[in-house]
């Protein structure tokens, strides 16, 4: 089975390395988007940080939006495994992705230690178009809406309304959310960053500190991309800044706006893209003639990239190191059907082995 090309020829992978780091090692403004392991991510970190590349997430966005609500606001969470055994009352805001449904469904199915009644109150934050985990038992959640507003705008009259203030269009079934923050022990607000825009994860903090003043509550941060929330965190470990970091000037520099790599990309600033994920998805829209490395689960050569090679599937084809939610922290994994494809973290630590380690920094 063929694992390396380049161009669309099939070749010896060590080959494909050699020639993935002679483009790296003459371009001027590498850009590399994540989608693996802490492994992979590892070994990219390091890669960057020898050829003077800037990363960050495949999905960056949604990433970069939860990453900031801890390096500009900050916020109160707690762990999963607390949720589960201690929340009464349960406020989901906005659409969560879909591989944290199963969890609200468990939170719906499941009595807490500190709860008064037989089952958890939950709440949810958004419109009627909002798309709610299913809930057992034919439960349904409680909206909490203004209409048309937005999550933000739903937020700041939810808190206002809180604190006694007037607001211009009063929150739906607050009355019943009153009631029940009153006799709560510890309610929790699970959020993510897929589908909710900074403002209103910052005002959802605000509520949250509100809360606080009499009572105690806290939030549950379930990540937009559990790959991209370890790539954040492993990054963090290694360079002290999260994800859109770049090595530009010969050290970690962390600037969201400049190194959001989909937009270095559509500028047309970066002329080398090495993308690393099992999936593959149509190259993005470019200005210039940007080189594409790709490292994929595939049989065939990516459409318009100088370089592919075949990677397994990080838990599926091999072992691996990732961010759970389920736990909050990192886990090991198991091969499901492992296969001999490599790794991330071995390719990328193959072509790292032919970039010389005195090559100049771009500039």
């Amino acid at each position: 089975m063929a694992v390396a090309w380049i161009g669309n020829r099939e070749t010896l992978v060590e080959r494909a390395a050699a020639h993935a780091a002679a483009l790296l090692g003459s371009s001027r403004c590498p850009v590399f988007s994540l989608d693996t392991d802490i492994h992979g991510t590892r070994a990219a970190i390091a890669l960057a940080e020898r050829v003077g590349a800037a990363y960050d997430h495949a999905d960056g966005a949604a990433v970069s939006r939860e990453a900031a609500l801890f390096t500009d606001k900050g916020g109160m969470t707690v762990a999963p495994g607390e949720t589960r055994r201690r929340a009464d009352v349960v406020v989901i805001v906005g659409e969560l992705p879909q591989i944290h449904h199963q969890f609200v469904g468990e939170l719906a199915e499941t009595v807490p230690d500190l709860s008064a009644k037989n089952q958890r109150e939950i709440f949810l934050v958004g419109s009627k178009e909002t798309s709610a985990p299913r809930l057992s038992n034919g439960r349904t959640a409680t909206l909490l809406s203004c209409g048309e507003a937005g999550l933000g705008a739903t937020l700041a009259a939810l808190r206002a309304q809180w604190r006694g203030r007037q607001t211009s269009q009063p929150v739906s079934n607050f009355d019943d959310f009153a009631k029940a923050l009153e006799a709560a022990h510890f309610p929790v607000f699970l959020f993510s960053g897929d589908a909710t825009e900074g403002l209103a994860l910052e005002m959802l903090q605000g509520l949250v500190s509100d809360l606080n003043r009499k009572s105690r509550a806290s939030g549950l941060h379930l990540p937009a991309s559990e790959n991209g929330w370890g790539s954040a965190l492993a990054s963090t470990w290694m360079t002290g800044f999260p994800l859109r970091t770049g090595f530009a000037r010969g050290f970690p520099d962390f600037d969201p706006w400049r190194y959001d790599v989909a937009r270095m990309i559509a500028a047309g600033e970066a002329d080398l893209h090495l993308r690393i994920s099992s999936s593959i998805v149509q190259p993005q829209k470019k200005r210039n003639r940007m080189a594409l490395i790709a490292l994929a689960k595939t049989h065939e050569p990516v459409a318009g990239a100088a370089v592919t090679i075949a990677i397994g599937e990080a838990g599926v084809d091999h072992q691996a190191v990732a961010y759970s939610s389920r736990t909050g922290s990192l886990r090991s994994v198991e091969a499901r059907a492992a296969s001999e494809l490599p790794s991330a973290a071995t390719v990328i630590r193959l072509v790292a082995s032919h970039v010389s380690a005195e090559a100049a920094l771009p500039c």
